[in-house]
C-alpha cells in the first residue's frame, strides 16, 4: 500500500531555493541517497542553472524563487542562498507554510534569527541550520570520551578552520550578501566550542582582519572561556593553508581530530589520544554527515523527533558578541 505525501512515512518533498555550490557538491548528492527526502524542484533566477541542477539531480527546473514557493507539491525547502539573502527567503518560505532547512548561519545576527525562529514556532514548522558537523558521530564520540575523563579534566580547546583564497568575485567577498570569513568559516570553530563545552561561553577578546579592497573580514581569531575556566582558542580565515582540526588539552592528556568539519562520507575518522607516553588511535565508522542532517530534518518535518532551535540563537548571539568585541564597540 502506498503512502500519501504528508504522512509520517512518506519522503519529504523538497524544493531547493538557489543553485549554490554547496547544494551541488554536498547536499543534493546526499538527497539522492537519503530515503526520507526526495527532490521535487530546483529554482534559480537563471533558467540555465536550474535546468543543469534538474538534469543532474532530478526534479523540475523552476525559474524564480517566488515560483518555487507557490508550488503545491512541496513540504519543505532547502535555502543555500547567501546569508545576506536568507532572512527574506526563509521568511517567505515560512509564510508559504513550508518547513525550512537553511544554510548556516541562518542570518547575519541574533535579532533576525530570533524573529525567524519565533515565526517557525508560531506556525508549527521545522527550521534547521545545515551545520552538518553537529550530526557526525565523530564529535559525539569525542564529547563522550571527554565526559568519561579519558584525558582528565579539559583545560583548553584549540580549533581552526582555514581555506585557500577564493576566486575574485566570489560571493564571500561581497558585503551586501553577508560575505566574510566569520560567517563562512568562523562559525565552525565557534560552534564546535559550543558543542563541546556548552553555550555558556564568555568571549574574552576577538580580532578580525579586513580586506581593504572588498571591505569584508578575511581572517580572525578569539579567546573564550567556559564556566569552569576552560579556555578556548579559535582561528579561521580565507587565504590560508587548508586546515580544519581541533585539540582538547586536559590535565591528563589530549584528544585531537583532523578533517573535523569536512570528512567525506567514505572517510573512517580517527580520534587521536595522547596520555603521557601512551598514544591511542580510535577508529570510527564512516558517516554521511549531510545525509544525517537531511534525516534529522525529515524527522522534524514528519513529527518523529523535535528539532532544537536553541543552537541557532546561541550561535547568533556569539557571532554578535564576536563582532562587538573585534570592533571595540562594547565589552563582551
Amino acid at each position: 500500500m502506498s503512502l500519501e505525501h504528508g504522512s509520517a512515512g512518506a519522503p519529504v518533498r523538497l524544493g531547493v531555493l538557489g543553485c549554490a555550490e554547496i547544494a551541488w557538491r554536498r547536499v543534493l548528492p546526499a538527497v539522492e541517497v537519503t530515503p526520507s527526502v526526495e527532490l521535487a524542484a530546483v529554482a534559480s533566477r537563471d533558467p540555465a542553472k536550474a535546468r543543469a541542477f534538474a538534469e543532474r539531480f532530478g526534479g523540475e527546473a523552476v525559474t524564480g524563487y517566488d515560483a518555487l514557493l507557490a508550488r503545491d507539491d512541496l513540504d519543505a525547502v532547502y535555502v543555500p542562498l547567501p546569508v545576506g539573502l536568507r532572512p527574506t527567503w526563509v521568511a517567505r518560505a515560512l509564510e508559504a507554510g513550508l518547513h525550512v532547512l537553511s544554510e548556516k548561519p541562518l542570518t547575519i545576527g541574533h535579532d533576525t534569527s530570533a524573529a525567524l525562529v519565533a515565526e517557525a514556532e508560531r506556525r508549527g514548522l521545522t527550521l534547521l541550520e545545515n551545520f552538518a558537523f553537529r550530526h557526525h558521530g565523530q564529535h559525539h564520540e569525542a564529547r563522550r570520551l571527554l565526559g568519561a575523563g579519558v584525558i582528565g579534566s579539559p583545560r583548553a580547546l584549540m580549533c581552526e578552520f582555514g581555506v585557500p583564497e577564493r576566486e575574485p568575485g566570489d560571493i564571500r567577498y561581497d558585503p551586501a550578501l553577508g560575505g566574510g570569513a566569520l560567517l563562512d568559516v568562523g562559525v565552525y570553530p565557534l560552534g564546535l566550542a559550543q558543542f563541546m563545552l556548552g553555550s555558556d561561553l564568555r568571549l574574552r577578546g576577538a580580532v578580525l582582519e579586513y580586506c581593504a579592497r572588498t571591505g569584508v573580514d578575511v581572517r580572525g581569531g578569539a579567546l573564550l572561556s567556559g564556566p569552569d575556566g576552560t579556555t578556548v582558542h579559535v582561528g579561521f580565515g580565507f587565504g590560508l593553508q587548508y586546515r580544519n582540526t581541533y585539540t582538547v588539552w586536559g590535565d591528563g592528556g589530549t584528544l585531537s581530530l583532523d578533517r573535523a568539519f569536512t570528512p567525506p562520507e567514505t572517510l573512517s575518522p580517527t580520534l587521536e589520544l595522547r596520555r603521557g607516553a601512551e598514544e591511542e588511535r580510535v577508529s570510527l565508522a564512516a558517516e554521511h554527515q549531510f545525509g544525517n542532517v537531511l534525516s534529522a530534518f525529515a524527522d522534524g518535518v514528519r513529527g518523529r523527533r523535535a528539532v532544537d532551535t536553541a543552537p541557532i540563537l546561541e550561535m547568533a548571539d556569539l557571532v554578535d558578541r564576536f563582532r562587538r568585541s573585534a570592533e571595540g564597540r562594547a565589552p563582551a
